[in-house]
């Protein structure tokens, strides 16, 4: 009935239509036919249409989506949003409120293609083609359009500073400087002089007058890596540096003027410590006006060929050796592994690679470092031994050994996933807040990996 409604309404103004009733159906014609805006339910015969949201946005035609729900569910609404949907509205609804997000949808895609000039990001180091990196680096260039401050989250490794320097090479500000301050390596003695910097006489040792980081940012970009760091008492008069773009240098009679641009860069979930007064809240809702959540590398994996690649033929130059060969049980080996490290944690693994086999044309997984072989080996020999063929005991009940080595690892990710989040509600009696800061994951990341493992917040 609902398909018949928008169909009809849709085609009177003029347009196209074509209907789905099941998600493979849905992402079989997104993927085959050009479209410009979907209506996409929740509950489908199939699964979650939340759980495809990110899979249609980066089709081909990269369509707006307006996610429709006989539920009323405002924790799917924040995901829904999170994971970039046009609009989301209950039904039953009017033809009014359904028509009005299809004509604005409509008009911004119009908008966007008669005003838009293409634009070739300068990426560096940023390597990956993912739908999540395809969300990210969206965003990174919106942020680099414009002077908004940028929040940029995300697992320690995931490439914080790379996404800043990005945002920075591709703004017009990418001629003049980008200026790092590591907040988690500031002297608590210095601080003050470091950022705002000092005048001549206006404490032992300072012999002469010196420009603090914020002055040196004039004209550029400033970056606070790990700003959740940041002492709690330099909090609030960074917060008026950044309404006012003026600072008193320590010890001086004038204020200073620097017209920089804000990004910063945090592991730590900066809504949760708010929560627990452990980060000014004013602070964060001014450092978040663009926010970029990097996914770590576990959930990325189709990047990693691109990353080894990429970062191999770096280190093979560094070491000024020839490029190495790949056999596949090395891709293999690399992508059953967690990588709790992430990319950082990536690029060292493939540098003490290249240490231990200068000589050799081709890698196998003999030349990875000996604690990411032994923790592969045991794996393999728990999968194979009685106790892991139980069937049930196993992860996801994958009984006698069949998949390959990539598979039982997420198996085993997932098994492990949902048995934390489990405990976690059951810990926290379900308040999201609390889970937050226990688990460090931010609420749009908890809510989707929730509804990943169909877990509910337990009622009180």
């Amino acid at each position: 009935m609902i398909c018949r409604l928008l169909t009809r309404m849709v085609e009177r103004m003029g347009h196209t239509t074509k209907t789905a009733g099941t998600l493979q159906e849905g992402m079989q014609a997104a993927l085959n036919e050009p479209c410009d805006v979907i209506f996409l339910d929740v509950r489908l015969p199939d699964g979650s249409g939340l759980d495809v949201l990110s899979d249609l946005k980066s089709s081909g035609s990269r369509p707006e989506v307006i996610i429709m729900t006989g539920m009323g569910d405002p924790d799917g609404a924040e995901l829904a949003i999170k994971n970039g949907a046009w609009d989301y509205i209950e039904k039953p609804s009017s033809i009014d409120k359904m028509k009005l997000p299809l004509l604005r949808a409509l008009d911004f895609r119009r908008e966007r293609a008669t005003h838009a000039t293409p634009k070739v990001l300068r990426r560096e180091d940023i390597v990956g083609d993912s739908p999540p990196m395809q969300e990210c680096l969206a965003t990174m260039a919106q942020a680099a359009a414009s002077e908004a401050n940028v929040l940029i989250t995300g697992e320690t490794g995931t490439g914080k500073e790379l996404f800043a320097l990005g945002i920075h090479q591709n703004s017009s500000r990418a001629g003049n400087s980008f200026v790092v301050v590591d907040c988690t390596a500031l002297p608590e003695t210095l601080v003050e002089s470091l950022l705002f910097g000092h005048v001549k006489g206006s404490f032992t040792g300072a012999d002469r007058s010196q420009k603090g980081l914020i002055e040196q940012a004039h004209g550029g970009t400033l970056f606070l890596d790990e700003v959740g760091e940041l002492p709690s008492a330099l909090q609030k008069s960074f917060l008026r540096v950044i309404q006012e773009r003026r600072f008193r240098p320590v010890g001086g009679d004038a204020e200073i003027n620097s017209d920089f641009r804000l990004i910063a860069a945090t592991n730590r979930n900066l809504e949760a410590m708010g929560a627990e007064d452990r980060f000014r809240q004013d602070l964060f809702f001014r450092l978040r006006t663009f926010n970029i959540e990097l996914p770590p590398l576990r959930e990325r994996l189709e990047d990693l060929p691109d990353l080894v690649n990429h970062h191999l033929q770096r280190l093979c130059h560094r070491y000024k050796i020839r490029p190495k060969g790949l056999s596949p049980d090395f891709l293999e080996a690399l992508a059953a592994h967690p990588w709790p490290g992430n990319v950082r944690e990536l690029v060292n693994v493939l540098e003490r690679t290249i240490a231990s086999a200068l000589e050799d044309p081709i890698l196998y997984p003999y030349h990875l470092p000996t604690y990411l072989r032994v923790r592969l080996a045991r794996a393999a020999v728990r999968k194979d031994s009685p106790q892991g063929q139980a069937g049930p005991a196993g992860p996801a009940g994958l009984g006698q050994l069949g998949g390959s080595l990539q598979d039982v690892r997420e198996a085993a990710i997932c098994a492990a996933e949902e048995r934390y989040l489990r405990d976690l509600m059951a810990q926290t009696k379900g308040g999201i807040k609390q889970a937050c800061a226990l688990s460090g994951l931010s609420r749009g990341r908890l809510y989707a990996l929730m509804k990943k493992y169909d877990i509910s917040r337990p009622k009180v």
